[in-house]
């Protein structure tokens, strides 16, 4: 079964340490090591050099820029097999090179062939994004195992919430903004930088719009009745009245009317029927 690509590589945040750190590696990279030959061409003092070479360099990283915004809302919607991943990197590696190789041959009057030029320039490029792509997915990944160990200890000593329990929402500044009892609360939707709260007020569904992020309040609903299921939902477990099997997948129904059935995705199918296991016995 193919590999998923792990969230942390295309949260918000982590998009954002990865364009940054690349920047200051590529710019760090091309000064230091002089890999553009046809950059000595340019007759000027170190510090114009500098100047010259980082406006060039970060225009290349612009490619990585526009590239890591259409994996964040691409991934906003569909899951990214690792395979993929892998490709969508060497597409930034192609288009940089061709970036640079155009340079050299346009702006700088390179004599060198283009089919040299590229080669050259694409063995330049992929030191200049590989090498800071592995350090930080090694980062991420190491910081992504320490939030889980962190949460795994909070699970053992956070006492379980009972059904009548209050549920608390804070924004991402960590405000509290919205309390609703369990009974009451429906699910929860992302919606871009917010998070839609669906709950019953006097008897009528009605919502609250949070500046938050799904997984962190998720992450913050341990040991409730909510459970994700879903990239876009969170469900109240025990509002649900029926788990439906069919062709395409499985897809919870909950006891209110006039609210649409909610799918679960494959990321998250054996945590739901866990769910379901848990709450059959």
């Amino acid at each position: 079964m193919p590999q998923k690509t792990p969230d942390y590589l295309y949260e918000k945040s982590n998009i954002v340490r990865l364009i940054l750190f690349t920047a200051v590696f590529a710019l760090g990279f091309i000064n230091i090591y002089h890999p553009f030959g046809s950059f000595e061409s340019i007759k000027a003092t170190p510090y114009i050099f500098f100047l010259y070479s980082s406006l060039i360099t970060l225009t290349g990283v612009l490619v990585v820029v526009i590239s890591r915004i259409i994996m964040y809302y691409y991934c906003k919607k569909h899951d990214l097999q690792l395979i993929y991943y892998g490709l969508w990197v060497l597409a930034e590696i192609l288009a940089m090179s061709s970036f640079f190789a155009l340079f050299e041959k346009l702006a700088l009057n390179d004599i060198r062939p283009f089919d040299e030029l590229m080669k050259v320039s694409a063995m330049n490029t992929s030191l200049v994004l590989l090498l800071p792509y592995t350090i930080l997915w090694l980062y991420f990944s190491w910081t992504d195992k320490k939030k889980r160990l962190e949460k795994i200890d909070q699970e053992d000593n956070v006492p379980i919430h009972t059904k009548k329990g209050m549920l608390s929402f804070h924004d991402e500044k960590g405000e509290l903004k919205l309390s609703v009892q369990s009974d009451q609360l429906l699910y929860l939707e992302s919606a871009d930088n917010y998070v839609k709260i669906h709950f019953l007020n006097k008897g009528k569904i009605t919502h609250f719009m949070l500046r938050n992020s799904l997984k962190n309040l998720d992450e913050s609903l341990t040991n409730t009745p909510m459970i994700r299921c879903h990239r876009s939902f969170v469900v109240n477990f025990d509002k649900v009245k029926v788990l439906r099997k069919e062709k395409d997948g499985i897809y919870l129904a909950m006891d209110e009317e006039n609210i649409p059935d909610i799918p679960v995705s494959k990321t998250y199918t054996e945590r739901v029927m866990a769910k379901f296991a848990l709450y059959s016995v």
